[in-house]
């Protein structure tokens, strides 16, 4: 499928991942355009791509769209979604040391301390 998409000059528009269920499925969704010269209207596909929560694994599209990279990584930081062959997968919006993954339905919500006031 990957092979095929290449040879058709298919970009990308945009990539995003969400928590189907409470110990269900992750999913991730891409939204795929083809436009040709002289046509007025593109085609356009919707890709959804389920994975179990348990080992979230998907091959990553990095090497067909270089865009994909900070959106793949969101969804690793976000959902803990491994994309298969991705250079550079770690942590972009959550300090390294953060346990869990936020966006996931079944995620606790740690006892934060309570924040001081600046003044």
């Amino acid at each position: 499928m990957v092979t095929i998409i290449y040879d058709l000059s298919v970009l990308m528009m945009s990539q995003c991942a969400y928590d189907v269920s409470p110990g269900g499925f992750l999913a991730s969704v891409y939204h795929l355009t083809r436009m040709q010269y002289g046509v007025n209207q593109p085609q356009e596909v919707c890709i959804k791509v389920f994975t179990p929560k348990r080992n979230p694994q998907i091959p990553s599209v990095f090497w067909i769209w270089k865009s994909a990279d900070f959106q793949e990584r969101e969804s690793y930081d976000m959902l803990g979604m491994d994309y298969n062959n991705h250079p550079r997968l770690k942590r972009i919006l959550m300090p390294e040391s953060w346990i869990g993954w936020p966006l996931r339905k079944d995620y606790l919500t740690p006892n934060f301390y309570e924040i001081q006031d600046a003044y």
